[in-house]
């Protein structure tokens, strides 16, 4: 879906055919388009007259409400449903058409095969590299992949950019060498994400937490960020919390990330309860406060994940 749409202002069209599209979200993000051809509900009476309508679905569990708004769009347009969430390959980004301006992917896949993932299936084992456009918040399945050229080159283009730069599409600590650093230090990104999804990521993202800090990134609070990932089959609470409170111990800032299947996005109360508690600042400071606190008194009730 939307291969060769091209952003023209506010509206948007194809631009070989110059065909006016509105697209339709299931839900509004951060992310989503705020444009007047951007919707997140039914159409109504003020809009304007297009030529098709694609509806736009990322998590599998808002699948149903994506058919369902694709059927009541059908009157207004030929109607498409295309998105992650579909097992649809990703095309070449196009600026403001499914991700507000200023968010940027360039490039597709990943060459890891993680059991929660589904890049490796929808877009092939490998990453694509795609033609750079300007952006600040990269989103990149996974960017140190990519040769050192393109990493070089989109680097070059969010030095460009009047906004400071984000990475919440994520880094991959592993892959973090010295020169990634450099570029970052001179960039002096505003946001850096890494991922703890496994325990294999806990060593390498220790090693990438100290370095960034002695290149002067991660001082100021929740520059460098980490998605830890919860909830999965076999976890548990207590285990969850250690690997929070472990980014914490390193000097880094966690988000939790609940793992839902591909059906059903719902968990338990406590388990949201954990996962509201890990993303709002004032706890995530007053929880940080406590773990600097039982290091100084020599780390009493806390411990490194062996296990996940």
């Amino acid at each position: 879906m939307g291969q060769g749409l091209e952003g023209r202002g506010d509206e948007h069209f194809d631009g070989r055919y110059g065909v006016k599209i509105a697209r339709v979200f299931p839900r509004r993000t951060k992310a989503t388009p705020t444009d007047e051809l951007a919707y997140t509900d039914v159409p109504d009476m003020f809009v304007p007259k297009v030529d098709a309508v694609h509806v736009s679905v990322s998590f599998s569990w808002d699948l149903p409400r994506a058919e369902w708004l694709a059927r009541q769009w059908e009157h207004i347009a030929p109607v498409s449903i295309g998105g992650p969430a579909t097992g649809m390959r990703g095309g070449d980004f196009e600026p403001g058409m499914y991700l507000k301006r200023g968010y940027v992917i360039t490039s597709r896949g990943c060459p890891n095969r993680c059991w929660f993932c589904s890049v490796w299936k929808r877009e092939g084992q490998g990453v694509r590299e795609l033609p750079i456009t300007d952006g600040w918040n990269v989103l990149d399945d996974n960017l140190l992949a990519c040769s050192d050229t393109h990493i070089k080159a989109v680097f070059a283009m969010l030095k460009r950019q009047k906004e400071r730069p984000e990475f919440t599409g994520g880094l991959e600590a592993a892959r973090l060498q010295d020169w990634h650093i450099d570029l970052l230090a001179d960039l002096k990104p505003k946001q850096i994400f890494f991922a703890y999804d496994t325990p294999d990521d806990f060593e390498p993202l220790v090693c990438a937490v100290r370095k960034l800090r002695d290149a002067g990134i991660g001082e100021k609070s929740k520059q460098v960020r980490v998605y830890v990932l919860i909830g999965y089959p076999k976890d548990t609470i207590e285990s969850a919390r250690r690997r929070l409170d472990s980014v914490l111990m390193i000097g880094a800032w966690p988000m939790a990330m609940l793992w839902r299947d591909e059906k059903n996005g719902s968990q338990s109360i406590e388990w949201r309860r954990i996962q509201r508690e890990y993303s709002r600042p004032a706890i995530m400071h007053a929880r940080a406060e406590d773990v600097v606190t039982k290091i100084a008194e020599g780390g009493a009730g806390l411990d490194f994940p062996r296990e996940m």
